[in-house]
């Protein structure tokens, strides 16, 4: 049952803070964020843009929940480990028992050039809760070149980097760093851990200064914000936008223009390799069926399909996307890819 009077109070304390006001939660409550990654950052930018009053989050994940992420991505518990559930769905429904407007707009895809388009129409903000570098990049083509403002993250051991883009107004991801590094060059979770509180400070400023972006963005000034939580130093580096930046400068745009990735990547630290689905989607009983005398277990777990083959362990997603835990080795993940799920 609804009750005005208890939902006229929601945000009563968050509109007497005055640089937000009653025009700025307005402002937030018809406003439309992607979220890129629901994991470690992009769980507490979920529930806070959720409790804050956002009109629609849009949330896109590829990954389903394991026991490593329980100490840091705050939406998930040990069931959802346990049971291997879509990091989206699991989410949705964290985010769901908070209740206010926000509409929850789940996708369960990897986010690529070809898909982008689709689920960022309409998006007043995106918002980086990703792992990787080339969906950063990706994501500030696109925000450049339509002029979407969004808000790098990157956490790693007891801190991270923040920068808000404002396509037009300040400088783009490329203007600080032209190039990703060399794979391999970087410390990742895997090789130098994280810690909550780094997670948790990192994507409640990346939060807050998207919450600006929506509601009252000028004056808000560039800058790359490095924070780290367990010695408790901050420290902004001001930022100039480049005028020959190849992206916001030349407006080239190498990774939204790039041909579709490749079919297959080996995911980083996670002895898995991902093998993009190809042709039409799967039916995903009619794979079960096929598979239940020469797997060791086959188990439907509603959008996905389980296949234990003994050393390695297949999830099969509804558009045939696969990941393959178990091996490092491409050339194998395909050759699995092909004698169990087809072409």
């Amino acid at each position: 049952m609804h009750d005005e009077a208890f939902e006229s109070k929601r945000f009563a304390r968050q509109t007497r803070f005055a640089p937000l006001g009653t025009d700025g939660q307005a402002r937030l409550e018809r406003a439309r964020v992607l979220l890129v990654g629901c994991g470690a950052l992009g769980g507490v930018l979920a529930q806070t843009l959720t409790r804050s009053g956002v009109g629609t989050l849009v949330v896109v994940d590829r990954d389903l929940v394991e026991v490593t992420n329980l100490p840091r991505q705050i939406l998930f518990e040990d069931r959802h480990a346990r049971e291997g559930t879509l990091k989206v769905e699991a989410a949705r429904e964290a985010l769901e028992r908070i209740g206010g407007p926000t509409r929850i707009e789940t996708h369960a895809t990897h986010l690529d050039a070809n898909n982008l388009d689709e689920l960022a129409r309409g998006a007043d903000l995106v918002l980086d809760g990703t792992d990787n570098l080339s969906t950063r990049y990706l994501v500030n083509d696109w925000c450049v070149k339509h002029g979407v403002p969004w808000v790098y993250a990157g956490v790693v051991g007891g801190g991270g980097l923040i920068m808000a883009v404002r396509p037009g107004t300040g400088p783009c991801l490329r203007c600080i760093f032209s190039e990703p590094p060399p794979t391999g060059t970087l410390p990742t979770c895997d090789t130098a851990g994280v810690i909550l509180p780094a997670v948790g400070a990192i994507a409640s400023l990346q939060a807050g200064i998207g919450l600006r972006l929506l509601a009252k963005p000028d004056g808000l000034e560039p800058a790359l914000l490095e924070l780290d939580a367990w010695n408790g130093d901050v420290r902004a580096v001001r930022a100039p936008r480049e005028d020959d930046c190849p992206c916001c400068g030349r407006r080239e745009f190498p990774w939204l223009d790039a041909p579709a990735e490749k079919q297959a990547v080996a995911l980083c630290g996670r002895n898995t390799v991902q093998v993009r689905g190809r042709g039409p989607r799967p039916d995903l009983d009619r794979v079960a069926e096929n598979l239940r005398d020469v797997a060791r277990e086959v188990r439907r777990a509603g959008p996905i399909l389980r296949v234990d083959l003994g050393e390695e362990r297949m999830t099969v997603f509804s558009d045939g996307r696969t990941l393959i835990e178990g091996t490092e080795d491409i050339d194998r993940a395909l050759a699995l890819y092909d004698r169990y799920i087809g072409a």
